[in-house]
């Protein structure tokens, strides 16, 4: 697959580009540029960062860190039984236990929850770091939904980490699936909140808390660039807005006829069938709401 000509290899971390050094050079260059690439894309075109870990994994597939990088590619597309495959052989050649909770996620994905479930007890989440901790957390609870037991999952979330009011990369999405579990428990009320912790944590739209918790409050967000939006406001202003206010004359009256300047110019020949006098409408358009949002 082609590679920008940017793309030299050194922009992966210095302790994965140790890990190449155990191959030829112009190996180890080429290993390294199609790395890249998958780190590039693997967030907004999961599928094309997966090609370029499967030419890494043809080129060297004796590396850890190529074996995790393929692992990753595939589970962002979906492949659970590819990506649980390359986590295992990472975790062999390196020891290293931070890939659990994400192949336990490969469990759940393959329609394994009681697997999952296993693993979040086992040993090895004991060695986890908290972030680790709070993500094989997070799996269990969505392994507890996916049999739905969704009360369990409401228990499994309960934490001291879910309780501080500290703000740590994982507290969105920990405070995020609370609220969804709380849904999901039937006890939709106490979701609102959550719903607005997750959304003031949630600096770097890791979830879409605050679409959720408008979709509670009644709102409704735009995007203010979209034209059909702007069209569609257009034509809604243009079939909201009052009739112009008929002409009057110098007694208050409408009138469409000409004005005169002298008096003695008009004639009173008009009578009451002349009129039409919208008598609901009181000349004052309706202010919009101060909670509605644009």
């Amino acid at each position: 697959m082609p590679i920008p000509e940017d793309v030299t290899g050194f922009e992966l971390d210095a302790d994965v580009r140790q890990e190449l050094k155990s191959l030829p050079k112009t190996l180890a260059d080429d290993v390294a540029r199609n790395l890249v690439m998958v780190a590039r894309l693997l967030d907004s075109e999961p599928e094309e960062a997966y090609q370029y870990s499967r030419v890494a994994l043809r080129l060297a597939s004796r590396v850890a860190a190529v074996r995790e990088a393929a692992g990753f590619a595939s589970y962002m597309t979906q492949r659970y039984s590819e990506a649980l495959t390359e986590f295992r052989a990472a975790r062999r050649m390196t020891g290293r236990v931070d890939l659990w909770p994400v192949m336990a996620d490969c469990e759940r994905g393959l329609g394994r929850p009681e697997r999952a479930l296993a693993m979040a007890g086992e040993p090895e989440v004991k060695q986890l770091d908290k972030s680790g901790q709070v993500e094989m957390r997070l799996v269990a609870a969505g392994a507890r939904s996916d049999m739905e037991q969704f009360e369990a999952a409401v228990v499994t979330l309960q934490s001291p980490e879910l309780a501080s009011s500290a703000v740590h990369p994982w507290t969105a999405r920990l405070r995020y699936a609370y609220a969804e579990a709380l849904i999901a428990a039937g006890r939709g009320d106490e979701s609102r909140d959550w719903f607005a912790k997750a959304a003031e944590a949630d600096t770097d739209g890791a979830t879409n808390a605050s679409e959720r918790l408008a979709e509670i409050d009644g709102l409704e967000f735009v995007d203010a660039l979209d034209p059909e939006v702007e069209d569609e406001a257009a034509e809604a202003a243009e079939d909201e807005a009052p009739a112009p206010a008929p002409a009057k004359s110098r007694g208050g009256v409408p009138d469409e006829r000409e004005i005169f300047e002298d008096e003695e110019d008009v004639e009173e020949f008009y009578d009451e069938d002349d009129l039409e006098i919208d008598e609901d409408f009181d000349g004052v358009v309706p202010e919009r709401s101060k909670d509605a949002k644009a």
